[in-house]
């Protein structure tokens, strides 16, 4: 563990995590204990907050539950912390909202905090922003049209990543046949998970609809939330079966 006095004068970081959370498992959590732990190491900065945000329902991905399940189920699992929240920002939005524009929105809003609260403001002390990811993320770039070259620019050039190992996955590698990534590969930090965790929110649901036990993959606040809801049923599942991803639709209409 970090002593207070050796964080003065590092960088105040605050972590952000977009995705489906669909539902929220241990292993969304521990990714963000697992960055705190690792950028702190680096001796640079002071982790200050974390924040998960949940995609909006038009995602169009299939088996996504309302959002409104999906806030309340974080909101759950995240009520021990106390340094990592849940912002409904981006699942309140009309249309599915673009990763950087939501990193923009938190970012603008960190740092109108932080101005209404210091006088006078220091550069040195204003909160950085980064993206806070698993490995399988780093898949992603990779997918024909589900990102705009100029919106990768500036999630890891702007802000920049902290991507968490999982498994087999090799995020090094999915930087290395990048160009547009290797480019930026000093704002892409890779954190190594020693304990493994392969806890799959795919395979929680598939283990909810044939009705087998979740317990001890999701915190049982959650599983007692998801009971009472009647969440993640064989009808739920065909939810947007046919239905083309929101940013490949979105990004094909802006082109």
């Amino acid at each position: 563990m970090v002593r207070g006095t050796e964080m003065a004068g590092r960088i105040p970081l605050v972590l952000l995590a977009c995705g489906s959370f669909n539902p929220i498992t241990h292993q969304h959590m521990r990714l963000f204990e697992l960055a705190r732990d690792h950028m702190q190491q680096t001796g640079l900065y002071r982790v200050v907050a974390g924040i998960v945000s949940p995609v909006g329902d038009d995602y169009g991905k299939q088996g996504l539950v309302a959002s409104k399940h999906r806030l309340a189920m974080a909101r759950l699992a995240l009520k021990s912390s106390d340094w990592v929240s849940v912002d409904d920002w981006e699942s309140q939005q009309t249309d599915w909202t673009e990763t950087v524009v939501t990193m923009r929105y938190h970012y603008n809003r960190i740092a109108a905090q932080y101005h209404s609260s210091k006088d006078p403001p220091t550069g040195s002390d204003v909160p950085q922003l980064k993206l806070l990811c698993g490995a399988d993320f780093m898949d992603t770039f990779k997918v024909p049209g589900l990102w705009r070259d100029d919106h990768v620019e500036e999630v890891v050039g702007r802000f920049g990543l902290v991507c968490v190992s999982r498994g087999s996955l090799q995020p090094d590698r999915a930087i290395h046949e990048s160009d547009l990534l290797s480019k930026h590969r000093r704002r892409i930090f890779l954190v190594q998970e020693w304990v493994h965790n392969e806890i799959s929110a795919t395979e929680v649901r598939r283990a909810l609809r044939r009705g087998q036990s979740v317990k001890y993959l999701l915190p049982d606040t959650v599983i007692e939330y998801i009971k009472e809801h009647n969440l993640y049923t064989q009808d739920s599942e065909m939810r947007n079966k046919d239905v083309k991803l929101r940013p490949l639709t979105k990004q094909t209409i802006q082109d």
